[in-house]
């Protein structure tokens, strides 16, 4: 197994620890963002989340390492090496809880990295609503669409500390008003799931192995009496493109204020203020970043906008309409998390890209703002603000697999 960066707090052990992926700002340890750029970067203030967590008694037990701005597939891309087993690549929080030695991972999903690496390990992930979780403090990448996320062992654990970090923030702009956070905590929004649907185009995209999990979770609901339908879903196709246009659009904007002049890593090797910019950047990001800024910046230029990213923020509008018919009939689709049963650092030499191809099963609920649980290896998304009764499904699967 490759040596993976994790920074470990001194504090006493509790039982009560939760480790916090490398995009989330803390005063105590260093925030990289998986990145050169930010070797070592002391934030000198703490995310929402961190204080809504040790505000409740949590210990923030460590930061695990992730990916280069959390844009990859499963950590391959970070400057510190990826996290391997057996030639696997398995993603850090899922070494951690496998240890057992945290009680949850508490990450930021920009790209799917930790529904993927929670259905590769059987772990569950909650990503939550769009906007009931504050993102201040967080590193921003894809603004729109990046969610804060909770991964554990098992449904209550994560129910437990999504009750504690959501809720309306003032200093974060995207931040649902406090009513409607308010009823991720309410009972009347704890409805059962009575309705599945599993999304055909969705499923057909997958490996065998892959199909053969949601199979196994389709007779595992029928047992216990919910009803199961297949719809063909080919919409949820589009979400891939629109969100890897709007991804890199907005990766490549937040990126830019890494310049080598405020903070960050600065090169030794410039002459003039340009090669200063250009060295530092060269030097600092790695291969996936680079492409994506460079794609980012093409479909913002004048030829592109109105044809690229314009059309996919109206693809964005037209998912969202369609989720809301389709939850109308529905509580719940089924897709899988990942294409594959499990990934190998070979796939990525072979196909730096893999990460923007492996969107095309997280895309649907990143840039829509819909809720998504990862439970049984399968990926699971509901109307807004059904995260409890998602959860409850899941703990449901948990009590029927005993």
């Amino acid at each position: 197994m490759t040596t993976m960066k994790v920074y470990i707090s001194e504090a006493q052990a509790t039982e009560n620890k939760v480790a916090l992926d490398d995009m989330i700002l803390t005063t105590k340890l260093p925030t990289t963002a998986g990145s050169r750029m930010l070797d070592d970067y002391r934030s000198l203030f703490d995310a929402e989340v961190v204080t809504r967590l040790e505000t409740a008694g949590y210990e923030i037990a460590g930061k695990v390492n992730v990916g280069e701005f959390a844009i990859d597939l499963l950590g391959e891309t970070s400057y510190y090496g990826p996290c391997e087993k057996d030639g696997l690549l398995t993603g850090a929080a899922a070494e951690l809880l496998e240890r057992d030695e945290v009680k949850a991972v508490v990450s930021l999903d920009v790209n799917g990295a930790p529904r993927r690496t929670a259905a590769l390990a059987g772990l569950i992930c909650i990503k939550p609503t769009y906007g009931t979780v504050s993102r201040y403090g967080t590193i921003p990448a894809a603004c729109s669409g990046e969610t804060i996320c909770v991964t554990a062992g098992n449904a209550e654990t994560c129910r437990e500390i999504l009750s504690v970090i959501v809720g309306h923030d003032c200093k974060d702009g995207t931040s649902l008003p406090e009513d409607a956070c308010e009823r991720l905590k309410t009972e009347a929004e704890r409805t059962p799931v009575k309705k599945i649907a599993v999304a055909k185009a969705m499923e057909a995209a997958a490996d065998e192995a892959v199909r053969e999990k949601i199979e196994q979770l389709k007779t595992r609901a029928a047992k216990c009496g919910i009803e199961v339908i297949e719809i063909e879903a080919e919409e949820l196709l589009l979400a891939k493109p629109a969100w890897n246009i709007l991804m890199s659009a907005e990766v490549c904007n937040n990126v830019s204020r890494y310049d080598g002049i405020k903070f960050g890593y600065r090169t030794p090797h410039y002459e003039d203020i340009d090669e200063l910019y250009t060295n530092s950047r060269t030097e600092a990001f790695g291969f996936l970043l680079k492409s994506t800024v460079l794609f980012g910046s093409d479909v913002l230029s004048t030829d592109n906008y109105w044809k690229a990213y314009d059309k996919s923020l109206r693809i964005r509008r037209v998912l969202s309409e369609y989720l809301n018919r389709i939850f109308g009939e529905v509580d719940a689709i089924v897709l899988p998390a990942c294409g594959k049963e499990a990934y190998s650092g070979e796939m990525v030499k072979e196909n730096p890209y893999i990460a923007y191809d492996e969107s095309l099963f997280t895309a649907p609920s990143s840039i829509t703002g819909y809720p998504a649980l990862v439970t049984e290896g399968v990926q699971l998304m509901g109307n807004m603000f059904s995260e409890n009764s998602l959860l409850d499904l899941a703990l449901m699967f948990e009590k029927e697999g005993k």
